[in-house]
């Protein structure tokens, strides 16, 4: 196993829709997460949004796609765009 298999490995992954796609090469990607609250266990919904490097502009508004985590990009772009899973 080469040193660059190791790295793509133990990289993030997360799955999310795409909020917006104004920016040259940059989306902006919305994950959802459901957890259980800890004192009331009631499923919460928590959402984060990611700025992610598009470098062919592939992803457009209401896509779900897949991301990874890389190095970083600019000042707010540290995730890459793997694929898009549906239109």
């Amino acid at each position: 196993m080469s040193e660059n298999e190791t790295q793509e490995k133990h990289r993030k992954q997360r799955r999310g829709s795409v909020v917006s796609d104004k920016g040259n090469k940059t989306i902006v990607v919305q994950v959802k997460r459901r957890v259980r609250h800890p004192l009331y266990k009631k499923v919460v919904s928590h959402y984060k949004k990611f700025y992610v490097h598009d470098p062919e502009n592939t992803a457009k508004v209401g896509d779900e796609v897949q991301i990874q985590e890389c190095k970083p990009v600019s000042k707010l772009k540290r995730w890459e765009l793997v694929e898009v899973v549906s239109y």
